[in-house]
Protein backbone atom coordinates (compact mmCIF):
# COMPACT_ATOMS: atom_id res chain seq x y z
CA UNK A 1 0.00 0.00 0.00
CA UNK A 2 2.81 2.66 0.61
CA UNK A 3 4.17 1.81 -2.64
CA UNK A 4 0.94 2.35 -4.66
CA UNK A 5 0.30 5.53 -2.42
CA UNK A 6 3.52 6.61 -3.32
CA UNK A 7 2.44 5.98 -7.29
CA UNK A 8 -0.22 8.24 -6.83
CA UNK A 9 1.49 10.88 -4.86
CA UNK A 10 3.98 11.22 -7.44
CA UNK A 11 1.05 12.01 -10.29
CA UNK A 12 -0.60 14.09 -7.67
CA UNK A 13 2.62 16.26 -7.52
CA UNK A 14 3.10 16.67 -11.06
CA UNK A 15 -0.79 17.65 -11.45
CA UNK A 16 -0.77 19.82 -8.91
CA UNK A 17 2.51 21.98 -8.87
CA UNK A 18 6.03 22.15 -9.70
CA UNK A 19 8.71 22.27 -7.05
CA UNK A 20 6.52 19.79 -5.05
CA UNK A 21 7.89 16.35 -3.77
CA UNK A 22 5.33 14.33 -1.43
CA UNK A 23 6.80 11.12 -0.38
CA UNK A 24 5.23 8.32 1.75
CA UNK A 25 7.10 7.24 4.88
CA UNK A 26 5.21 5.01 6.73
CA UNK A 27 1.57 3.77 6.46
CA UNK A 28 -0.27 2.02 9.44
CA UNK A 29 -3.23 -0.38 9.10
CA UNK A 30 -5.56 -1.05 11.99
CA UNK A 31 -5.70 -5.04 12.86
CA UNK A 32 -9.25 -5.01 10.74
CA UNK A 33 -7.74 -3.16 7.57
CA UNK A 34 -10.57 -0.30 8.00
CA UNK A 35 -8.43 2.29 8.88
CA UNK A 36 -5.13 3.53 6.73
CA UNK A 37 -3.31 6.00 8.54
CA UNK A 38 -0.28 7.37 6.17
CA UNK A 39 2.78 9.18 6.91
CA UNK A 40 3.81 12.33 4.20
CA UNK A 41 6.96 13.85 3.85
CA UNK A 42 6.18 16.52 1.75
CA UNK A 43 8.85 19.51 0.33
CA UNK A 44 8.85 22.52 0.44
CA UNK A 45 8.10 22.24 4.41
CA UNK A 46 7.00 25.45 4.38
CA UNK A 47 3.56 24.99 2.85
CA UNK A 48 3.42 21.34 3.94
CA UNK A 49 -0.12 22.41 6.08
CA UNK A 50 -1.73 23.81 2.77
CA UNK A 51 -0.12 21.19 0.48
CA UNK A 52 -1.88 18.50 3.46
CA UNK A 53 -5.23 20.80 3.58
CA UNK A 54 -5.46 20.21 -0.44
CA UNK A 55 -4.62 16.39 -0.30
CA UNK A 56 -7.55 16.01 2.60
CA UNK A 57 -9.93 17.93 0.16
CA UNK A 58 -9.13 15.18 -2.69
CA UNK A 59 -9.16 12.32 -0.63
CA UNK A 60 -11.81 10.80 -1.83
CA UNK A 61 -10.19 10.82 -5.30
CA UNK A 62 -7.28 9.31 -3.61
CA UNK A 63 -8.76 6.55 -2.14
CA UNK A 64 -10.44 6.06 -5.50
CA UNK A 65 -7.19 5.43 -7.19
CA UNK A 66 -5.65 3.88 -4.59
CA UNK A 67 -9.05 0.84 -4.90
CA UNK A 68 -7.97 0.69 -8.36
CA UNK A 69 -4.69 -0.72 -7.43
CA UNK A 70 -4.84 -2.70 -4.48
CA UNK A 71 -8.13 -3.99 -5.37
CA UNK A 72 -6.74 -7.63 -6.27
CA UNK A 73 -4.94 -7.40 -2.96
CA UNK A 74 -7.59 -6.46 -0.39
CA UNK A 75 -10.91 -7.16 0.55
CA UNK A 76 -11.97 -3.37 1.70
CA UNK A 77 -10.25 -0.39 0.64
CA UNK A 78 -9.19 0.87 4.09
CA UNK A 79 -10.42 5.16 4.50
CA UNK A 80 -7.04 6.69 4.47
CA UNK A 81 -6.24 9.54 7.14
CA UNK A 82 -2.78 11.71 6.39
CA UNK A 83 -0.72 12.83 8.61
CA UNK A 84 2.55 14.94 8.42
CA UNK A 85 6.00 12.97 9.17
CA UNK A 86 7.59 15.53 11.31
CA UNK A 87 10.76 12.87 12.26
CA UNK A 88 13.37 14.62 9.70
CA UNK A 89 12.34 18.16 11.48
CA UNK A 90 12.83 16.88 15.41
CA UNK A 91 16.08 14.90 13.89
CA UNK A 92 17.06 18.11 12.60
CA UNK A 93 16.57 20.10 15.81
CA UNK A 94 18.40 17.38 17.80
CA UNK A 95 21.39 17.86 15.80
CA UNK A 96 21.04 21.47 16.28
CA UNK A 97 20.94 20.78 20.14
CA UNK A 98 23.88 18.78 20.08
CA UNK A 99 25.78 21.11 17.83
CA UNK A 100 24.94 23.98 20.58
Amino acid sequence: MQKDLGDIFVRYAKKNGNNLLISVSEVRISPDLSIAHAYLSIFPTARAQEILAKIEDDIKAIRFELGNLEHNQLRIIPELHFHLDTTLDQLEAIDQLLKN
